[in-house]
Parts: C-alpha cells; sequence; structure tokens
C-alpha cells in the first residue's frame, strides 16, 4: 500500500499560533503536502474573519522553506467531504493534553463514520507549544500581554489592531 502523500490540518486557527505551525512542521516529516484548512462554522463567533485568517496563515507561513508543500484554504460544510473533494485520506489533528483528548477522540470517530476511507492521526506539539492555544493567545493580547514569542509578527500586528493595544 502507498503512503498517503496529501494530508488535511483542519483548525479554527482564530489566530494561527507557533503551536500551529509546530503542527506543520511535523506533518510535513510524514506527508508530501498539506492543506492548513479552516471550516466554515456559522455557529461560532472567531475574532478573525476567514479572509484575514486565511492571510494571517499564508503569511505566516511564507517564510519557511516548506511554503511550496502546504495549501491554505477554507471549506463549508463537512470535514470528510473537504478531504475526498481534495483527495487527501488523512486529517491530522493536535492534542495538547489529555483535556483535548476526549473532544478529539469522538471528532475522529465521526469522521470514520461518515467516511471509511479517511483516517485521523493525532501528533502532539514540541513542549515548549503545550500551553498555547488561540484563546489564551487572544485573551493575554485583549489585556495588552506580550504575546510576540507565541505568534509570527504578522500576528501580533493583527490582534494589536483588532485590540487597538500596544502589544
Amino acid at each position: 500500500m502507498e503512503k498517503p502523500s496529501l494530508a488535511i490540518y483542519p483548525g479554527a486557527f482564530d489566530p494561527i499560533t507557533y503551536g500551529h505551525i509546530d503542527l506543520v512542521k511535523r506533518a510535513l516529516r510524514i506527508f508530501d503536502r498539506l492543506i492548513v484548512a479552516i471550516g466554515e462554522n456559522p455557529a461560532k463567533k472567531p475574532l478573525f474573519s476567514v479572509e484575514e485568517r486565511l492571510e494571517m496563515i499564508r503569511e505566516a507561513l511564507d517564510d519557511y522553506e516548506f511554503c511550496d508543500r502546504v495549501e491554505v484554504a477554507s471549506f463549508p460544510g463537512l470535514l470528510v467531504d473537504f478531504a475526498r473533494e481534495k483527495g487527501a485520506s488523512v486529517i491530522v489533528r493536535g492534542l495538547r493534553a489529555v483535556s483535548d483528548f476526549e473532544y478529539e477522540f469522538q471528532l475522529a470517530l465521526m469522521n470514520r463514520k461518515l467516511n471509511r476511507q479517511i483516517d485521523t492521526i493525532f501528533l502532539m506539539p514540541g513542549f515548549r507549544w503545550f500551553y498555547i492555544s488561540s484563546t489564551i493567545v487572544k485573551e493575554a493580547a485583549r489585556f495588552g500581554g506580550d504575546v510576540s514569542d507565541l505568534v509570527p509578527p504578522n500576528v501580533k500586528e493583527k490582534l494589536r489592531e483588532k485590540f487597538n493595544a500596544t502589544l
């Protein structure tokens, strides 16, 4: 059996952090190409629009030597349908702590039920990024905390603009 060359790394990426980028790097050790995909979920109220997040991700990844192996996209509807349309048979998800596992496991099982041809793999970020989440970054930035070692410079600037603060 031939190894899959394409995987999808889905998420809200509101905003992208160095933890996300670490997972992109780890996924690219396994797969030739990766699609970083933002699910368009109207029930969620993100800080940044889908278009802003797509732009931030592209700009954040642009300086890395692997950028030509990464596609950045958004999709409406079911992730497994998007994966099938793109020709990907693997979904990459990140796990930071045991608390992430139950929810991620439920998602993986639902995706398997919806399409048995698509597998989910879980990757852990480096220890440096275990405590980082987009939510924590936004909260720190909202109150003027320095997030420069947690997010790329373009993201830090966008957070500053959103919160009209000096970060």
